[in-house]
């Protein structure tokens, strides 16, 4: 039996909600009201005839208090309003589909509300095509989760399983990953199972869903290690399944890892993975886990043998934040911790620049050795939606350096071992910041959300209200930059970048193992060599405002691509001279 509410067909529909803290369930469908029976650890169940999809429903805790589904697939009317019953059908055209492997994950991050005008799953459509030839081979959508209103960043939601009616619903969310997959990318999903947004969460009307006396920064955690906690586990695990079989998701990126407190022997993430592992095993299909996690820790991507949780993957952050150091010369919260070479040079040798090591913006020591783990187990960045979204005015990397750095933070992202991700609108330089919005309805959520955002920049300007429309109106993509320089160059730069990396197997290949990584003594220059039997490949990445020479290895280079774009020989030996801000990729062999 399945959480929710699951069509059966032919009319009959099946109920099964967990309602420990009600001794009578109820289900109302318009006039008619029908009891559910009491079944063993507080759940509620019952096959009720006369029923199909489109029908709404709440249910009736102890015969006065009537909340919307905690399972609900779709919420038509918003988080307050009633469940709506879903078909399960869906005519889908993706059966000869196979997943990329991890090592071919090239994943680009969007937030459907702001990637297109009108906000919805279907406009996505018609840009898969340009997506699948700029070399994206992983759309990843921002939680989809239904949230309050009609803007927001998707964390906020309140119901696990329904798909946002603003959106276009759970049909439409269908149409997408049924087309992403008949362009050939891959769907990954941003889930978010650490906490539930303030608005329209009525989970504690039924059930021990939050912990006592664990906190998150967003409120009060999940109740992943107490009393009743199985059946909390329950639901989100078979969330997870949701996306997995019903949707077709071939990736899950779990949102803030480290804000779930679990003490318990089997931790809820090592539960959560395993199960989907085996389910993807019995659908013969591939699914990864991706975990952020801002703790540095290992344990989380080793396998369970080794003592670790089993996800697949995760973010590190440490790679943005010595990039972005770099080239911005910011100091401030989290970038205290960076701002050199040396940065950059560990977080390319071992995936993490922290490792156990005293961090002054946290007051302690910070990480652990990722040492034995692969380098397709680590997502790289120069932007993302929290990079961007949690800077008080937005600003993308665009706002802050100049063209050529763009091109720089695009190779050393792009040209690292790991996977790469690519935020919306990065391939252009977008120039729209993305900032922090919201459309709650509770006066107390928005003043405290607007009392949040202040707190976060003390001592600076006011900050953009996240709940004027106009903030979010400001977020949206300008896609028609793209046909403008110096946009539309640099879209070029990226296609034909990633065309390289993808064809050129020393790039293609992700490890690091054979690489060589230096830092020339005084100066930012960050070289990097990697080779296989047949080619090598060696990188000059210079991070100064002057020309800077980069030493060549041994022998006759030939050069594949300048992104200064100045005129030099074709071929080099010995030393090299590299442009301000820029980078010089030189191969060798076939």
């Amino acid at each position: 039996m399945r959480l929710g509410a699951t069509y059966l067909g032919e009319g009959r529909c099946e109920f099964l909600v967990w309602a420990p803290c009600a001794s009578r369930v109820e289900v109302r469908l318009g006039e008619r009201l029908v009891p559910l029976a009491a079944r063993d650890h507080g759940y509620h169940h019952g096959v009720i005839e006369g029923v199909e999809p489109g029908c709404r429903y709440v249910y009736r805790l102890d015969g006065k208090l009537e909340r919307p589904d905690p399972a609900s697939r779709f919420q038509p009317e918003g988080v307050h309003g009633p469940s709506q019953i879903v078909s399960p059908v869906f005519p889908w055209t993706d059966q000869d589909w196979v997943a990329p492997a991890l090592e071919k994950y090239l994943i680009y991050e969007l937030h459907v509300g702001t990637f297109t005008p009108e906000g919805t799953f279907d406009a996505v459509i018609p840009r898969l095509k340009d997506l699948k030839d700029l070399g994206v081979t992983v759309i990843e959508l921002m939680p989809v989760a239904q949230f309050p209103g009609t803007r927001n960043w998707g964390y906020d939601g309140a119901y696990a399983y329904a798909v946002q009616n603003s959106y276009g619903g759970p049909a439409a969310l269908r149409r997408l990953i049924d087309a992403c997959h008949g362009h050939g990318l891959a769907v990954a999903l941003d889930v978010v199972y650490n906490h539930i947004g303030p608005e329209g969460n009525y989970l504690a009307d039924f059930g021990p869903y939050f912990a006592d006396g664990y906190l998150t920064p967003w409120g009060k955690a999940m109740n992943f290690d107490g009393p009743d906690s199985d059946e909390v586990r329950r639901f989100f695990i078979e969330n997870a399944l949701q996306w997995v079989v019903d949707f077709h998701v071939d990736a899950l990126r779990l949102d803030a890892l480290h804000a779930i407190v679990d003490a318990s022997e089997r931790p809820f993430v090592q539960e959560l993975a395993a199960t989907v592992h085996e389910e993807a095993e019995r659908l013969d299909r591939t699914v990864f886990l991706i975990g952020e996690i801002d703790r540095n820790d290992a344990r989380y991507v080793r396998p369970v043998e080794e003592g670790g949780y089993g996800l697949d993957a995760q973010w590190s952050d440490d790679f943005h934040h010595s990039v972005h150091a770099l080239l911005t010369g910011e100091r401030e919260r989290y970038y205290q911790d960076f701002g050199t070479m040396r940065h950059l040079h560990k977080v390319f040798m071992e995936g993490y620049a922290y490792t156990g090591q005293y961090s002054r913006y946290r007051r302690r020591r910070h990480g652990n050795s990722p040492h034995g783990l692969a380098a397709r187990q680590f997502v790289v960045c120069a932007q993302n939606h929290d990079q961007a979204g949690n800077r008080r005015s937005g600003e993308r990397l665009g706002a802050l350096v100049s063209f050529e750095a763009l091109k720089l933070a695009a190779g050393v992202t792009l040209l690292s071992p790991y996977v790469p991700l690519l935020f919306m609108g990065e391939e252009y330089g977008e120039r729209a910041p993305f900032l922090y919005f919201t459309s709650h309805s509770d006066p107390q959520v928005v003043e405290g959300t607007r009392r949040g955002r202040r707190e976060m920049f003390p001592g600076t300007p006011e900050t953009p209200d996240p709940q004027d429309e106009g903030t979010f109106a400001r977020s949206k993509l300008d896609p028609r930059l793209a046909d403008r320089e110096p946009h539309r160059s640099l879209k070029e730069f990226y296609r034909e970048l990633i065309g390289l990396r993808a064809r050129w197997p020393v790039l293609a290949h992700l490890s690091r193992e054979p690489m060589e990584v230096h830092v020339k003594e005084g100066e930012r220059l960050l070289s990097v060599r990697r080779w296989t039997d047949r080619s090598e490949a060696f990188i000059a990445f210079n991070f100064e405002d002057r020309i800077v020479t980069a030493d060549l290895p041994e022998g006759e280079w030939r050069v594949r691509l300048d992104s200064a774009a100045q005129p030099r020989p074709e071929k080099a030996t010995g030393h090299a001279l590299v442009h301000p801000l820029s980078f010089v990729l030189f191969s060798k062999g076939e």
